[in-house]
């Protein structure tokens, strides 16, 4: 392969995943506002939860959520059905994510959050999903085609799930007045 393949093809897949971010930028309304004020509003943890990509996401979205003043706990779906789930109580607000939102580990924690009472929050490519319609609030992270030339790849849907969790935090931190003193409390030179 020639070096102007490899830079069209990085083009190409970069090109296609802004796309996707343009596309998700005028998919926020008032659903995301809801979803900001169930964080804000939260006297306990936020608890991400996913699997596969969606766990990198989660486990990415559990730490700038403490890092910028939002007490979070990431736990994978698998563990979450052996035992971590006990971590959770009412007061926590739980954000799934899944680009399918059927994915069948989360899907089998939904009825042992019912019984904690935890709000869900889903970020997830399909608003028709069980998630979704089982979800306190869903977010819309879904995109028209991956940027994998395969369209296999979790690549512009990974992208939007992580934009749309930063947006999440950030919006949030900057909400409770989080400032620059805070974060330099738990990030020593």
């Amino acid at each position: 392969m020639k070096k102007n393949t490899h830079i069209d093809s990085a083009k190409k897949i970069i090109q296609s995943e802004i796309k996707s971010l343009q596309r998700l930028v005028k998919k926020i309304d008032g659903t995301f506002s809801r979803a900001c004020e169930l964080v804000l509003n939260s006297s306990g943890k936020i608890v991400t939860i996913g699997l596969g990509k969606s766990g990198h996401i989660a486990k990415k979205m559990s730490a700038t959520l403490s890092s910028t003043g939002t007490p979070s706990i990431f736990i994978h779906a698998s563990e979450a059905l052996h035992g971590d789930m006990g971590a959770i109580n009412k007061n926590d607000i739980i954000i799934f994510y899944s680009n399918s939102g059927e994915t069948k580990e989360i899907l089998q924690l939904l009825p042992l959050v019912k019984i904690i009472k935890s709000k869900i929050i889903s970020i997830t490519g399909n608003l028709k999903s069980t998630l979704a319609k089982k979800s306190t609030v869903a977010l819309d992270a879904s995109v028209t085609r991956e940027a994998c030339p395969l369209n296999l790849a979790p690549s512009s849907s990974s992208m939007c799930a992580l934009a749309i969790s930063d947006a999440i935090a950030l919006t949030v931190s900057s909400n409770k007045g989080f400032t620059s003193k805070d974060f330099a409390k738990t990030h020593p030179e």
